[in-house]
């Protein structure tokens, strides 16, 4: 049992600190003009469409909830503690909840701020447009933060410290972004990718043109996705990364007896996080003397990591003992690893690149070209983030198993310290989602200029920003992919010394020369790739009921084309909804049951093998897709700028190809990967004693 003390007070009072600015900064944006009435028809079409997806996705989401609530509080319900079921269940029900209010609250304000973004830029000034979308970014990023440590902290002392009867709360959260990516990324890419085969391809119109049926639910797509999916991710994200570190110091006694702050040390890590990331936000202003909108948003987040890091060092020297050194390096190699991830990213997906231009000088050649490029330049993006990854845990296991403390396990302090790394990177997490939520505002800033008709220096505004928007999204996938290895090896690390502590499970036993070790390795290793094949279809499927419509409305509504009849919007928008809705139970299915399945059947030790091999396939599989998949978009705007003919020529014609097909894997498929990983590790760790107790290989001879 833990006390409430004045650590618990400060982590409550920085997620009510976070909150708060989020809440005045909302109020900034939404009393800001919204521009003519023009500008303000084509808000409200996104926000409303917007709303009718994320309403009907809740609603399904809330009926498997309830039931799967029900599931724990009775499955999991044992007379010798009757009322553990309950608060795992209760855990589930408020993950869940925290994670869907997160993408919610990301996405009413994107919705706002996009048309006001617009507004700001028929100024023609690029900084003050630039810092309104930020400011619009900022209110998801610390609202995630806040609701994420503020559920933490309320269920750490709620629970008095039982770290393990948290494990519900991180399920919920990692079930709910399950639904979030998968139900957004089939719905955004599904209309961008109908609405570019339709628009750009076969009728020669470009991006965003409002004679395209299509173009609202693309610009719908942008929130959804990009904006509470990317909310919901991270918030799971958060608490994944934050109560795995928790359980492996509370599951591993030594450190935590030895060491008493070892348990609530990522929430204190959190807490800072927040103070850094609001200290990193007056940084983000294009200089005066010619400086670059991704120049200014690299700024605010080197300053946060700089504070961040001198945060990191003070907690680790006042509340780690003698042990502090070694806890400050492993931090300090997580916040590394960041860096490394965030600037590959860039490098392999920012214009102008080598990456970006090889993949445009193959469209020279034609779409097929342009695929195997972009391939190419996807798996090779893999090597750098790995060796980064590979580095930090070296790292950090390294130097905390050589300068453990005497009367501590040196192995698990070394496991502690891969923690240690993955929670660091908690102190950018308010700065890295507030410039993801920056690009689909830029993004549907950019599209509201050129449905509304905005005068040429309002577009010199909102072309450099919607530009920037796309990297940035980009290396905020990164930084999800690598934060997702890092908490998942940490999970993994949980399961087994929670499958240990009821079984005689050894580190021997997951030998590669165990059979169960590797048949759960293979059915691990292919689960990624068996669970992107079904969003990859549903992007098909979503995509071909669009272009079937908008050709419908080409043919039949008389005088699109010419500008003179206008198009219908909400059926395009319906098709998208009730296709994502429809697609998404599947795979978000496959994500809980097959760790069940092979638990059960055959028992801790194959499951073992499976959190490992989902692990190791799913981590360059994401980034594969994630960077190969921006690569190919940066590459179709970069011939758009004006090189190899520009836009309408051959090259142009064979990007878009290049882009359509990476819209599916940059989107929809790639960011699913993160939530997978640890949604599978998370049921594993929550039914880990009925598997111990039940599975098929305990009750054979």
């Amino acid at each position: 049992m833990t006390g409430f003390n004045l650590i618990d007070a400060l982590i409550f009072l920085a997620a009510i600190l976070a909150l708060g600015y989020a809440g005045a900064q909302s109020y900034l944006v939404i009393r800001a003009e919204e521009g003519t009435e023009k500008m303000r028809e084509i808000s409200r079409a996104i926000r409303e469409g917007a709303q009718a997806f994320l309403s009907r996705e809740y609603k399904t989401v809330f009926l498997v909830g309830t039931v799967i609530t029900i599931l724990i509080a009775l499955g999991l319900y044992t007379s010798s503690n009757p009322f553990e079921s309950l608060k795992l269940a209760l855990g589930f029900a408020v993950g869940a909840a925290g994670s869907a209010l997160a993408g919610y609250v990301g996405m009413y304000v994107s919705v706002r701020a996009n048309v006001r973004t617009a507004q700001v830029a028929r100024g023609g000034k690029l900084d003050p447009a630039m810092r309104f979308a930020f400011r619009g970014g900022s209110v998801t990023g610390l609202s995630v933060a806040g609701f994420a440590l503020l559920g933490l902290a309320a269920f750490y002392v709620g629970y008095g410290g039982d770290i393990l009867e948290m494990t519900g709360f991180i399920f919920g959260a990692s079930l709910m972004s399950l639904f979030a990516r998968v139900g957004g990324g089939i719905y955004t890419k599904g209309a961008d990718v109908g609405a570019d085969l339709v628009g750009k391809v076969e009728a020669g119109i470009p991006e965003d043109d409002p004679r395209n049926p299509a173009v609202i639910a693309d610009n719908v797509g942008d929130n959804v996705g990009d904006c509470a999916g990317m909310a919901a991710d991270l918030f799971e994200t958060y608490v994944v990364t934050a109560v795995s570190t928790m359980l492996l110091a509370y599951l591993l006694k030594d450190i935590s007896g030895a060491f008493p702050n070892a348990v609530v040390f990522p929430l204190v890590v959190g807490a800072w996080a927040i103070v850094a990331t609001l200290a990193g936000f007056p940084f983000v202003r294009i200089s005066s003397g010619g400086g670059t909108i991704m120049g200014a948003l690299y700024k605010g987040m080197i300053a946060t990591t700089v504070v961040g890091l001198l945060g990191l060092g003070m907690l680790s020297y006042l509340l780690m003992n003698a042990a502090w050194v070694p806890v400050f390096i492993a931090s300090a190699a997580g916040l590394a690893v960041m860096l490394v991830i965030v600037f590959s990213t860039d490098y392999f997906t920012g214009t102008g690149r080598r990456p970006v231009t090889s993949i445009a000088t193959a469209a020279q050649g034609g779409a097929g070209t342009v695929v195997i490029e972009g391939m190419a330049v996807g798996l090779e993006a893999t090597l750098v983030p790995v060796i980064a990854i590979v580095a930090g845990i070296l790292t950090s296991y390294g130097l905390m198993d050589y300068l453990a403390p005497a009367n501590v396990d040196p192995v698990h302090f070394g496991l502690y310290g891969i923690g240690l790394a993955a929670a660091s990177m908690l102190s950018v997490t308010g700065m890295i989602i507030s410039i993801d939520a920056f690009g689909p505002i830029t993004d549907n800033a950019g599209g509201i200029a050129e449905m509304a008709d905005l005068p040429s220096e309002a577009r010199a505004v909102t072309d450099p920003l919607d530009a920037v928007g796309n990297t940035t999204k980009a290396v905020t996938k990164g930084y999800a992919v690598g934060s997702a290895a890092l908490a998942s090896l940490v999970l993994f690390a949980a399961y087994f010394q929670a499958a240990s502590a009821y079984t005689s499970l050894t580190a021997a036993d997951l030998a590669i020369n165990n059979p169960l070790v590797v048949v759960g390795l293979l059915v691990g290793a292919t689960l990624p790739f068996f669970f992107t094949a079904f969003l990859m279809r549903a992007v098909g499927t979503a995509a071909q009921a669009v272009v079937e419509e908008v050709r419908r409305q080409f043919r039949t509504i008389r005088g699109i084309m010419e500008g003179t009849a206008k198009p219908e919007y909400g059926p395009a928008v319906d098709i998208v909804t009730q296709t994502a809705i429809h697609e998404l139970a599947l795979p978000a299915a496959i994500g809980v049951v097959t760790p069940l399945a092979v638990g059960f059947l055959l028992g801790p030790v194959a499951l073992g093998g499976l959190l490992i091999g989902v692990i190791l396939s799913g981590l360059p599989l994401a980034i594969f897709m994630t960077t190969g998949g921006g690569a190919w978009d940066n590459a179709k705007k970069f011939i758009e700028g004006g090189h190899f003919g520009g836009k309408g020529s051959d090259a142009h014609r064979a990007a878009v190809v290049g882009d359509t097909v990476g819209d599916a894997t940059k989107d929809t498929a790639g960011p699913a990967i993160n939530p997978l990983i640890k949604v599978v590790n998370t049921v594993s760790i929550l039914f880990v004693a009925l598997i111990v107790a039940h599975n098929l290989v305990h009750f054979l001879p």
